[in-house]
């Protein structure tokens, strides 16, 4: 029986069919990073409420830093202080600043920026309190060192505006936060005016603490950084955090999961001397220690000027030398001269100043660059520092102090933007920590040479001044990094 062969050709066709039908590949699933969701949010009402609640950390803040200036005249003719016991309160909050900014850094980027910027805010409020009552000099030195300490921790409210930011809003919302700081000053200088002639500088104190309070309830309001939760593996605290910001500004979320590198090392005071960045840590630093060094000059040279008359070295007619001791070997000159309301005025007038500025610095910031406009107000503070010596009227003084006031206001706005924008998440709160604690060492360094410095040789302090300001414009001007629409790194 003849069996029927099969035909190759078939099989080979078959063969080749199949050989030439691709396999179903798996499909890919999207993923974005906190970076994307937040450009792809966008800016809106949850932003306000952020800028809002995080900016009034600067009125609390900037109530009691200024809080000094106003009550320095009172605790000197009270205690029977002389210039450097004046100076040394100063220089002790500050101390207390230094010490405790690079510690809360080192909490913040470790524990989160919201934890440690509440515990501040409840540190600074109950020492601020005890402050009232104090009994002795003593008591009121070692208590405002302990305000300094807590005061330190509020700088976490601006890193966690920036890290929630869009990056085009950076540049024109940070600086806006200066708003705050002034309210803050121009608030406790019109409450000393009328609380201190009334019912005393103890009260003046007690009710300078009462918006940190108020702002303790509102932190709820605000949630955790969620460039820190993904850094520590919590992306779904994230998550949860970028849905109910989209919710809010009545925006979406970008398509796929959230994913981000789990970093181990967080924190690390070795990797602000990493290679990468060495060299803009430290003329970060110097920056930094230079602008608060001619900032807090400026606050208390201004105080100074007014409260002794030193403008073209004349003195005050209405100053009142208190002697300490009952022997001639142990008498001790301490000079008690009062604000009058006119001082008050000028103080207003000259801290308006601050703000003076403003539009030309975003301007400067978000077209020139943050290192161009920085160098640049730098090398006008020190040439303003120069022009005070020149004897002129009243309105003179008014108008040289307020432009200093402006300038030196527009190098904190700039530094405090390019500080928190040129670190990577892992140590940008330790990156602003070790720079807050050194420009604590300028302001530490700023009432030896306001208040006792510029008694002696009121050249010398000036061009002191001006001096430190003129390094600080080189140093700003090359700077390696630009940070201008720059988005905000997540490691290093």
């Amino acid at each position: 029986m003849a069996t029927k062969q099969t035909e190759p050709v078939t099989i080979i066709s078959l063969q080749k069919l199949s050989l030439e039908t691709p396999e179903p590949q798996p499909k890919e699933s999207k993923t974005f990073t906190v970076e994307d969701a937040v450009e792809t949010i966008g800016f809106g009402r949850f932003h306000i409420a952020l800028f809002l609640i995080m900016g009034s950390t600067g009125v609390a803040e900037a109530m009691e830093i200024m809080l000094i200036a106003v009550v320095s005249p009172v605790i000197r003719c009270e205690w029977q202080l002389e210039n450097w016991q004046v100076a040394l309160v100063t220089t002790m909050v500050f101390f207390g600043y230094m010490v405790f900014s690079i510690v809360f850094g080192l909490l913040a980027d470790r524990y989160g920026r919201w934890k440690i910027l509440f515990i501040s805010f409840l540190w600074g409020a109950y020492f601020s309190l005890l402050t009232s009552f104090s009994p002795s000099y003593i008591w009121f030195v070692f208590l405002r060192t302990m305000v300094g300490c807590g005061v330190s921790g509020h700088a976490q409210g601006l890193i966690i505006k920036t890290e929630f930011l869009p990056t085009k809003y950076r540049g024109y919302m940070l600086p806006l936060s200066q708003v705050f700081w002034l309210a803050g000053s121009l608030l406790i200088i019109g409450l000393a005016s009328v609380v201190i002639p009334t019912i005393g500088w103890r009260w003046l104190i007690r009710i300078a603490s009462i918006p940190g309070i108020i702002l303790i309830l509102a932190f709820k309001f605000i949630p955790e950084s969620a460039r820190f939760n993904v850094s520590t593996g919590n992306t779904q605290a994230a998550l949860a955090t970028l849905e109910h910001i989209a919710k809010m500004n009545r925006s979406v979320m970008p398509e796929g999961r959230l994913v981000e590198p789990i970093l181990e090392k967080r924190g690390r005071f070795a990797d602000l001397l990493d290679a990468k960045y060495l060299r803009t840590t430290l003329q970060i630093w110097v920056i930094w220690l230079g602008i608060s060094f001619a900032y807090y000059g400026v606050i208390l040279a201004s105080a100074e000027l007014l409260e002794r008359d030193l403008v073209c070295g004349s003195r005050s007619e209405s100053e009142v030398v208190v002697t300490v001791g009952d022997t001639e070997g142990s008498q001790s000159p301490c000079h008690c001269h009062m604000f009058a309301p006119s001082d008050y005025q000028t103080m207003i007038i000259s801290t308006i100043g601050e703000i003076a500025l403003n539009p030309f610095n975003i301007l400067g910031i978000n077209f020139l660059g943050r290192r161009l406009s920085l160098s640049i107000t730098m090398g006008c503070t020190a040439l303003f520092f120069l022009l005070l010596n020149i004897c002129t009227s009243s309105a003179g003084l008014i108008g040289f102090l307020f432009m200093l006031r402006a300038l030196v206001a527009a190098n904190f706005n700039t530094i405090y933007i390019y500080t928190a924008e040129v670190y990577p998440t892992t140590m940008r709160a330790l990156g602003m920590g070790t720079s807050g604690s050194l420009c604590r060492i300028g302001a530490m360094v700023a009432p030896f040479i306001s208040q006792v410095l510029m008694s002696a040789s009121f050249l010398g302090a000036l061009c002191l001044f001006s001096s430190v300001c003129i390094v600080c414009a080189i140093s700003a001007f090359t700077l390696p990094i630009e940070t201008k629409g720059r988005a905000l790194q997540q490691i290093k």
